[in-house]
């Protein structure tokens, strides 16, 4: 891992802070970033919100996952529908924080990650788990959270020595 400022860290405790108060991995991911681009709690929360559980609990992409492509978006996303090379560079990185993710944590999916950690739920209901002491100690999520937000603090960092 590399060497982050502390500002940067304080945003990676910042996103674990908000998942244990009950926030979703992409609502805590992008929370934690998002006054870096003029956008308020209120707002982040409510983009992140639907991607919770795996996208509105289905289990697909991991929450956190959503986060860091969310944030990539805000960070270098094409604003003009035919800029190709714009959006090239935004699908290379998404890519690139996308793959390092599934190396540090085995899958992007999330069925397949709580899979990994024997805690998959065995109902498929839209209605999310109860946050409690068991949930936290069971789940994986926090330590996903926490991975996914370093991941994006690594390219910001690595954005701004680089620029």
């Amino acid at each position: 891992m590399k060497e982050l400022s502390p500002e940067l860290e304080a945003r990676i405790q910042q996103a674990v802070e908000n998942f244990m108060a009950g926030y979703g991995c992409c609502q805590s991911v992008v929370a934690a970033f998002a006054d870096l681009y003029g956008m308020d709690r209120n707002t982040a929360l409510r983009i992140g919100a639907g991607f919770g559980a795996g996208v509105g609990r289905l289990r697909m992409m991991c929450g956190a996952v959503s986060g860091i492509v969310t944030l990539t978006g805000l960070q270098c996303g094409a604003t003009d529908g035919n800029d190709r090379e714009a959006k090239a560079h935004c699908y290379a990185v998404v890519r690139r924080l996308l793959e390092q993710f599934k190396q540090r944590n085995t899958s992007i999916i999330c069925a397949e990650i709580l899979a990994n950690s024997k805690c998959l739920p065995t109902n498929d209901s839209h209605i999310p788990n109860e946050r409690n002491a068991q949930y936290y100690k069971t789940r994986p999520c926090a330590r996903k959270v926490e991975s996914a937000a370093r991941i994006f603090a690594e390219y910001m960092a690595e954005t701004e020595s680089a620029g």
